[in-house]
């Protein structure tokens, strides 16, 4: 019998007029019942008066960029919303944050090292930008055994996103970057601060001077690499975010030839590859000849529920080198030392807690209570006739609406259901007709939102 078989029924469907009038055709109404529930109103703060400006000219790079950041944009409307249902309980199936509390075996370790500060032995203050040893050694050895990668290859970090930035100042303005497409917002905004891109093209939803690798259930969600002009920089994440298509070890192989063929170099965004649960490659390091055209970012958000703990590593092999024969690695350090005065010495404590047998043990039980949410979510979409994808070694499900505004497709899924997700087209051109579901949740939450969407599409 389906987990989400007996749920049961009562939903009510009404009309937003603080989004765009939809094009969606529901299949069905539905009428919630709402409990009370505490808000905090923010107001915005006034505008500073505009009678006197200073002479500094604005970055022009920050004025190509599209409206808000992806994210912030959801929150926005999810506090609109509830601003407009203020007793509606709204479930967040948005935005990819984790929701079940840090294994106790990772906070007794963040406890202990919080606790140590206040007494003269364990007291401790700038530590190595690079990171403590004892967590680069644990990170190489747990993650790169056998793959050639070594402890002074691994710079930790207060997270992945924040490590795509750095890499950026890294390569500059003069570089030619090539995303998957659809893909995690943040390389293209990255690349659009930094200068590397022209202007927005709204007939097209790309900036200039960016090949977008379209990624589609037709391809496998691989691009056809032939097809691309050479990139300079490859941003290249699996298993993906948003479409949870995990690259096979073929795949990333042919990845790692092009680089070569064509001189360039793959960032590989490995933040989810703990959730693989087949063969395919966790690191792009198992790859032969990878360490010479690749880096690899990683973080423990997703693992551990570090979102807010903040904790990632970058790995760099030495083979690595510029055009000149200078070692990407080196510079990386100068970057890092100049911008970095390195991870929390208490995040770091707790991530080596992370790698600990108990640790890895705790972490696979938090990752495995995702999957089963996404199992719950896979399954109600499928049965309700939806061409779904992801979900096998992701946290997200990527549920395709034919013929559909991704973003009128979340206007009608949070005003009829309450439930927030996020418009696919925010991912890239590649993600319109699709909206990802997040299976960062409690499992009551993603039950009531199943039973929800039962309600709204049979």
């Amino acid at each position: 019998m389906s987990i989400t078989h007996n749920l049961a029924t009562s939903l009510s469907s009404t009309s937003s007029p603080f989004l765009a009038p939809s094009s969606f055709n529901s299949r069905g109404h539905v009428s919630l019942h709402v409990k009370s529930v505490g808000i905090c109103k923010c107001i915005a703060t006034p505008e500073a008066e505009t009678g006197y400006k200073t002479r500094v000219t604005r970055n022009p790079n920050m004025g190509k960029l599209q409206a808000g950041y992806l994210f912030p944009e959801i929150a926005r409307r999810r506090s609109a919303h509830l601003l407009k249902y203020p007793d509606a309980k709204v479930i967040s199936l948005g935005i990819g944050d984790t929701t079940e509390p840090i294994p106790e075996v990772i906070t007794d370790a963040l406890s202990k090292r919080s606790q140590a500060l206040s007494t003269i032995e364990g007291y401790s203050g700038y530590g190595a930008e690079q990171g403590e040893k004892p967590l680069r050694s644990a990170i190489a050895s747990t993650f790169y055994s056998h793959l050639g990668i070594e402890e002074d290859d691994i710079f930790v970090s207060d997270g992945a996103k924040c490590d795509i930035s750095r890499l950026q100042i890294v390569f500059g303005s003069n570089v030619k970057m090539a995303v998957q497409d659809p893909s995690y917002p943040a390389y293209v905004d990255s690349s659009v601060i930094m200068g590397q891109t022209g202007l927005y093209q709204k007939d097209v939803e790309k900036f200039a001077n960016i090949e977008y690798m379209r990624c589609s259930p037709e391809n496998g969600f691989f691009p056809d690499l032939s097809s691309i002009s050479r990139p300079d920089i490859i941003f290249f994440c699996s298993p993906n975010n948003p479409t949870g298509a995990a690259a096979t070890r073929e795949q990333l192989t042919q990845l790692v030839q092009y680089a070569k063929d064509n001189g360039s170099i793959v960032i590989h965004d490995s933040a989810y590859a703990m959730y693989i649960s087949g063969d395919n490659p966790r690191s792009i390091f198992e790859i032969p000849g990878a360490k010479e055209v690749a880096i690899e970012t990683s973080s423990f958000s997703k693992y551990a529920g570090f979102t807010g703990v903040r904790l990632g590593w970058t790995a760099i092999p030495k083979q690595l080198l510029f055009s000149d024969g200078f070692p990407v690695a080196r510079d990386f350090n100068r970057i890092v030392s100049t911008c970095f005065n390195g991870a929390s010495n208490i995040s770091q404590a707790g991530g080596l807690a992370c790698l600990s047998p108990e640790g890895l043990k705790a972490m696979r039980g938090v990752i495995g209570f995702y999957k089963e949410n996404t199992n719950i979510i896979m399954e109600t979409f499928d049965s309700l006739g939806f061409k779904v994808y992801g979900g096998k070694d992701a946290p997200y499900v990527w549920v395709h609406f034919p013929g559909q505004s991704s973003w009128d497709v979340f206007a009608e899924i949070l005003e009829k259901t309450h439930v927030v997700t996020t418009p696919g087209s925010g991912f890239g051109p590649g993600g319109e007709g699709f909206v990802r579901v997040s299976a960062f949740g409690h499992r009551e939450n993603v039950l009531e939102a199943c039973r929800r969407f039962k309600q709204l599409y049979n």
